[in-house]
């Protein structure tokens, strides 16, 4: 793998950068503060064709690999951890596997829409009572016709409340487990479709994050994505590329606690000398910036190895895994040197502990992650 960038990846990275110190930094704790994100943001991340990257430019997209996909999400999870999720939903999860599993009616109807950001997408997966345990989802999908009838409830979804379009997946017959699984894509304008806004969270609070609830939600058969009963293999998929994004956007999280980290500790004074010029201070620093680096590396060779069409499942997630828990302790650490000031909030570093906490669960909890790791290595499942 070449760790040196490209001319066009980096126009992509310094694009992104300069997109974050307009768009995104200078409101990133306002937003924080009001748990909404200024929704005119969405329509500048597709101008700017971040929404469609490594979508084919024939149905909308703006092409690209998915390291410069990576570079976008790093940038965006520095600036803002809220505005990185919706383009990891809606493009990532979402746009991504309607390119990989849609039919060509699907594609032409969906991905133009979403690359531009004419239209949002979120992945209705997670249910109140199956987070880890995704193959035992309770929401029906019943056939009537040429339809199906669709009710269940759907908890945490990202970009719930913003959404176009819900990435649904519903039990279709009576078989046990995952193999009763199918995926749609379901119109959030659809009658019976109610969402409800989530708020109070610890982290990512400018988040469109929702509940779904559908009560015999009307849906045609055409809108299956890929066959019926396949809808787990369809989620699985997604959400391996997915990992990639979330540990992107730690990496992004890691840096900037790590930035916010230097620039304090050269500033800030104690017994007569910045507090850069005690060790134990250093110390703090230089982990931080082993984590940035060994995350990023992580990341970068899951994105070349989807690009050159070798499998990543076990690499995104192990890059996901330790880029999640090093934007963590990135974080903590952070927060050390800044001392009280990292308490409240007039300072990055507390909002940056609490973005970062949330990725050690979602897309796959840190132990999900290592079950996962273990079982490739082994070749034994451990459920």
């Amino acid at each position: 793998m070449n760790l040196e960038l490209s001319e066009e990846q980096e126009a992509v990275r310094r694009l992104a950068e300069d997109f974050v110190a307009r768009e995104v930094a200078p409101h990133a704790a306002a937003w924080d503060r009001a748990e909404e994100v200024d929704r005119a943001i969405v329509r500048k991340l597709g101008a700017l064709g971040f929404l469609g990257l490594t979508i084919p430019e024939e149905y909308g997209g703006s092409g690209g690999d998915h390291l410069a996909y990576c570079l976008v999400t790093e940038e965006l999870g520095r600036g803002d951890s809220s505005v990185r999720g919706i383009v990891s939903v809606s493009l990532g999860l979402v746009a991504k596997t309607v390119a990989a599993w849609g039919s060509e009616e699907q594609k032409r109807q969906w991905l133009p829409r979403l690359a531009s950001g004419e239209a949002l997408g979120c992945f209705g997966l997670t249910e109140p009572g199956t987070g880890s345990d995704a193959g035992n989802l309770a929401t029906r999908a019943v056939r009537d016709g040429d339809d199906y009838l669709v009710s269940g409830t759907k908890m945490f979804i990202t970009n719930g409340t913003w959404a176009d379009v819900v990435l649904l997946f519903a039990r279709t017959g009576d078989t046990p487990g995952h193999r009763g699984v199918s995926a749609f894509l379901v119109p959030t304008d659809a009658p019976g479709l109610t969402r409800r806004a989530i708020h109070g969270k610890l982290g990512l609070r400018g988040q469109a994050t929702a509940e779904l609830v559908l009560e015999d939600v009307r849906v045609p058969a055409a809108a299956m994505l890929g066959p019926e009963g396949k809808g787990f293999a369809v989620a699985m998929s997604a959400l391996a590329k997915g990992r990639m994004s979330v540990a992107a956007g730690c990496v992004g999280i890691a840096q900037a606690a790590l930035d916010a980290a230097i620039r304090y500790a050269g500033e800030r004074e104690q017994f007569g000398k910045p507090i850069a010029s005690y060790q134990l201070v250093q110390e703090l620093i230089s982990d931080i910036a082993v984590d940035v680096d060994a995350a990023r590396l992580l990341t970068w060779r899951v994105a070349d190895l989807i690009d050159r069409g070798r499998d990543f499942a076990t690499a995104a997630s192990q890059a996901k895994l330790y880029a999640s828990e090093a934007a963590v302790r990135a974080a903590n650490n952070a927060l050390q040197v800044f001392g009280g000031y990292g308490y409240i909030d007039e300072y990055p570093v507390g909002k940056l502990l609490r973005d970062a906490r949330v990725m050690t669960l979602y897309e796959g909890t840190s132990q999900i992650q290592k079950l996962i790791i273990g079982r490739a290595l082994t070749g034994v499942s451990a459920f």
